[in-house]
């Protein structure tokens, strides 16, 4: 009797075990059913521009000349909010968010001209309108990520890190009164800033 008391118990232990695996399972194949979202691609096309990516960043001296080019044109894709408050001399703006492949042809037009991004992490400042985002979830990823996706392979990313007062940085908009204090304009970024982590 105690083992047929073991065997049951054992039996509903098991089940309780089971259920929610089962209820995963069915999650899991609710989120692969869905075919306007695809994961395991983004990961692919991620994984597939890592060392493309790489040889497109480039120096604030570099992306300026750049940004000469016949045809090259800036893309800011933070907030238009954002974007209002200040942005680099002669950039466009086209939220992340509202990115479709209607409305970067419609802005940007021909996928051969030369795109240079850049993000708030391109700035040290981390004071409105460039509040600091973690370094693995900068802006500069996911755009330059989703651009290639859409067609455009003549992307340049800007690198580095400088001030919004840095004259090369030809930052328009209200300075704040924090970037009157002296500062350095060092692309060395201090123990203290989120992004040397």
């Amino acid at each position: 009797m105690k083992i047929s008391a073991i065997t049951a118990y054992a039996t509903i232990l098991s089940a309780l075990c089971i259920q929610p695996a089962i209820a995963q399972n069915e999650q899991s194949t609710e989120i692969a059913a869905n075919p306007q979202i695809d994961y395991s691609g983004f990961l692919q096309l991620t994984e597939q521009l890592s060392e493309y990516r790489a040889e497109r960043l480039v120096e604030l001296d570099q992306f300026n000349e750049i940004a000469k080019q016949r045809g090259a044109i800036i893309l800011d894709s933070r907030s238009a909010a954002a974007f209002g408050q200040g942005h680099i001399e002669g950039a466009i703006n086209i939220p992340f968010s509202d990115f479709t492949e209607e409305k970067l042809e419609k802005l940007l037009g021909d996928k051969s001209r030369p795109v240079l991004i850049y993000c708030n992490n391109n700035f040290r400042d981390n004071i409105p309108p460039i509040q600091l985002k973690r370094a693995p979830l900068a802006l500069n990823i996911p755009t330059f990520i989703n651009l290639y996706g859409y067609g455009y392979e003549n992307i340049y990313e800007l690198d580095g890190v400088t001030h919004m007062a840095d004259p090369k940085a030809r930052w328009t908009g209200e300075p704040s009164p924090l970037l009157l204090t002296p500062t350095s304009f060092s692309d060395e970024p201090s123990a203290d800033d989120p992004r040397a982590n």
